[in-house]
């Protein structure tokens, strides 16, 4: 399983941004695909999840309201619909894969099993 995230950028605090996750590879129906960050000198922390199927998602209480994980069945890319940005929301942002789909465990970043290179996400004030 291979991940790559993209669409990252240089936006100002309020504005949106899409990211992208292009998922290749044997996926089962059982993955649970998650987005993370890290800002400099922070650890890397849950931002969100959906399951493979995209019927369940989950959000990190500080974007809640605010982003949107959604996958798209035709190309099999999960996005990450960013809304309001706030400067606090610079970071790199990662896109992984858990095969055992375990919702109980997925804000855990050791959970997951697969990941992608990140991309920057820059708010400016």
């Amino acid at each position: 399983v291979q991940l790559q995230a993209s669409g990252g950028g240089l936006v100002q605090a309020g504005d949106s941004l899409r990211l992208n996750c292009g998922v290749s590879g044997r996926i089962l129906g059982t993955y649970t695909v998650a987005w993370f960050r890290q800002a400099p000198g922070k650890e890397r922390s849950f931002v969100a999840a959906t399951t493979w199927t995209g019927t369940r998602t989950y959000y990190a209480d500080s974007v809640k309201g605010r982003f949107i994980v959604s996958r798209d069945n035709t190309s099999s890319a999960v996005y990450l619909q960013m809304n309001s940005l706030r400067p606090e929301d610079t970071a790199n942002y990662f896109c992984a894969a858990d095969r055992t789909g375990n919702y109980r465990i997925m804000r855990i970043r050791t959970a997951y099993q697969y990941w992608g290179r990140g991309t920057q996400v820059t708010v400016s004030s």
